[in-house]
This record gives C-alpha cells, sequence and structure tokens, in this order.
C-alpha cells in the first residue's frame, strides 16, 4: 500500500477471538474528519449503532471544555472499511506488535462505541481549538460486514451497566452541592452511620435509612437549585444546619441510632424511612427560610409529634403510599407528603400547593 495515499498510525497490535485489532492515539482535530456514524434515517436493522442522542452532546462537550486540564476519555471503539496494512518496527518478539497501521484513503471507519465522544468532541474543538492536539485512544477492528459491526455494538453494550446516581454524588469532585452534601453526611453520626452510598433505592432488609441521592436531591429542593448551579456560604450553612436539626427532630431515627429500632421496621411501619418523606423535608425547609428566616428550627422541632405511622392513613395514604401500601415517590407524591408535613406544622399552603389540595380531594371524593 502507497504511504503517500493512506492514513499511517503509529499503532500495538492485539489478539481477540483470534482476530487482530489496533489501539491508536488519534489527535482530537481529526476525530470528526475520518469517523462517521449511521444517519437517522437508516432503518434500525441496517445501522450499527443506535441513534445519536443529541440531547447528551452539549454536557460532554461543557465538560471537555469546563475541565481542559483534567477530562478523561475511555476509548473509541471503531471498524475500518477498506484496506489496511500493518508493518511492525522490529521483526523480534517482544517489539513485532508495536508498528505502523497503513490505512488506504478511501475506507469507511465506523464507530462502534463512542459516537456521542465523537459528536461532543467535534463541538468542543469549535470552542476550544487549542484541545486539538491532545489525542484519544482508538481501538480499530477490521470490518467484516454489519452483521459483525452490529454484533459488536451488541457485545460492547451488553455488559454495560450505568453507575447509580449515588456513585455518580459520591465520585463527584467538582460539583460544589455534591461535596457539601458528603460533607454533611460525614459530620452528623446517624447520616455517617445509615446513609448507603452507593445504591439509590433501599431494600425491604437494607441496614441503612437513607441513599445518598436521596439526600442531595432534598438539598437540591431545599436551595431550589438545579445541579451544578453555584452555592453560596450562606446555603452551605443552612443546609449543614438544617439537617443538624432535622436528624435531632425525628424520634424513629434516634431510636434507631440508640438501637431501640432496627432499620426493617422503621421502613416497614414508618414514612420517614423512606425517600419521599425526605425529599418532601426539602419542600418544607426551603419554605421555612424563606418565611421563618430566624425561627425556623423552632418549627422544626413539631415533627417530633407527627404520627409517621403507616397505619396513620389518615394522612399519608394517597400520599406517602398508596391503596396497596405502596411507597410511591414521585413529583406529586412528594409535594402532597410536603402539603400535609406542613400543615402538620401549622404552615400556611401556598396557592399552588392548595390548588393541589383541591385536586387530591376531588380524586379521592371520584373514588
Amino acid at each position: 500500500m502507497d504511504a503517500i495515499f493512506s492514513y499511517n498510525f503509529p499503532a500495538i497490535r492485539g489478539i481477540q477471538g483470534g482476530k487482530e485489532y489496533f489501539v491508536v492515539m488519534c489527535p482530537l482535530r481529526i476525530i470528526p474528519k475520518i469517523f462517521l456514524f449511521d444517519e437517522e434515517e437508516i432503518p434500525p436493522e441496517h445501522r450499527a449503532q443506535r441513534i445519536l442522542n443529541k440531547s447528551r452532546i452539549p454536557d460532554i462537550t461543557n465538560y471537555i471544555v469546563e475541565n481542559p486540564t483534567d477530562y478523561v476519555f475511555s476509548s473509541i471503539t471503531a471498524s475500518i472499511d477498506g484496506a489496511i496494512e500493518f508493518t511492525p518496527f522490529r521483526n523480534e518478539v517482544g517489539f513485532n506488535d508495536l508498528g505502523q497501521l497503513k490505512v488506504s484513503l478511501d475506507s469507511r471507519f465506523l464507530i462502534n462505541d463512542g459516537q456521542h465522544r465523537r459528536a461532543a468532541i467535534e463541538e468542543a474543538l469549535k470552542l476550544s481549538p487549542e484541545i486539538g492536539n491532545e489525542t484519544i485512544s482508538v481501538v480499530f477492528f477490521h470490518d467484516e460486514g454489519l452483521k459483525k459491526s452490529q454484533q459488536m455494538f451488541s457485545d460492547l453494550n451488553r455488559h454495560a451497566v450505568n453507575t447509580t446516581s449515588s456513585i455518580g454524588i459520591l465520585y463527584d469532585h467538582r460539583d460544589r452541592l455534591a461535596m457539601i452534601t458528603k460533607d454533611i453526611i460525614s459530620n452528623i453520626p446517624l447520616l455517617s452511620r445509615y446513609t448507603d452510598k452507593e445504591k439509590v433505592s433501599l431494600s425491604q432488609n437494607s441496614p441503612k435509612i437513607l441513599a445518598l441521592n436521596h439526600i442531595f436531591n432534598t438539598n437540591l429542593r431545599l436551595l431550589g437549585k438545579s445541579k451544578g448551579e453555584n452555592i453560596n456560604q450562606d446555603d452551605e450553612q443552612f443546609v449543614m444546619e438544617f439537617w443538624t436539626v432535622l436528624c435531632n427532630s425525628i424520634v424513629e431515627w434516634n431510636m434507631v441510632l440508640n438501637k431501640e429500632l432496627n432499620t426493617r421496621e422503621l421502613r416497614a411501619n414508618f414514612i420517614v424511612g423512606h425517600g419521599v418523606f425526605i425529599e418532601a423535608m426539602g419542600i418544607v425547609g426551603r419554605y421555612l427560610r424563606k418565611y421563618h428566616e430566624n425561627n425556623w428550627p423552632q418549627y422544626m422541632k413539631k415533627l417530633a409529634k407527627v404520627d409517621w405511622t403507616r397505619s396513620n392513613t389518615n394522612d399519608w395514604l394517597g400520599r406517602a403510599f398508596n391503596q396497596n401500601g405502596r411507597i410511591q415517590k414521585t413529583s406529586y407524591t412528594i409535594q402532597l407528603t410536603a402539603n400535609k408535613i406542613k400543615q402538620l406544622m401549622n404552615l400556611p399552603l401556598t396557592e399552588q400547593e392548595q390548588a393541589l389540595e383541591e385536586k387530591f380531594f376531588k380524586g379521592v371524593k371520584i373514588k
């Protein structure tokens, strides 16, 4: 193959399933130029990958642009439909898998895994062209037709498991609220002992009370923020104080801490062992901060006298749990639960909350 009329990559050769593959380092600037992905109008059975989800691209692009010194990407996997030739640098054992990969200029590169990374890199280059000389590793396989490419996509994604939101928060060292949430958990004994930092929902027999993502989501509601928004010092101080007061005010939590009640009994018999209660308290806490800035802890102490049992159907049926006794956590039920908590604390409902109550009671009468 004529090197003048070919792509030339320094490469490492490997073997998988009895077939050669090659690992190369590609400058980011050439990624959008040589890699293609299927067009949306092609029927699924004639594509080798999923349709590009364009809504994901801005987040990945911002990740690159906003973290120019410490972003990280896993390899792109691609198939080469065209002539290839690998030439070792040295024909000696231990060196004959290091060499140069030549790919004919008329070859077609098809991404099997990494099309969203490719699209985000293209957008990031428009905003920060200086990253063009940085590299990403690419694993090349020689194309063996559509069926093989489809099977590769299936195999590459078959065992992929998305991380839980709790793990994402635990490992996030950029988002300020994620870091504050972890500090709160570390500094409050009850949360430190009874927060599951990996799962997003707890099983009936879990030894924990809360999941990390429940606490984080509650903090978003407390502050009226979206993930990634700026958190000031007043916000940070309020969130820490809120959790301290809340943990001291829930009698059942302290019974667990004092070994007078186990977590299985808590979840089975009380709504305070579930995410719907925690996130509802985020709504209540935000209201207290806004309208009772100086005495909100006094209102929080009223929580100690509330009947949180599931047998208290007058308060919690249709809100925290349904007719079958199953806990239900949606935006609607979280708000309904918050409404009832506010009423039990002698706090007025907003116009929107009152409208939701009227809708709720109409539904009850219809049933």
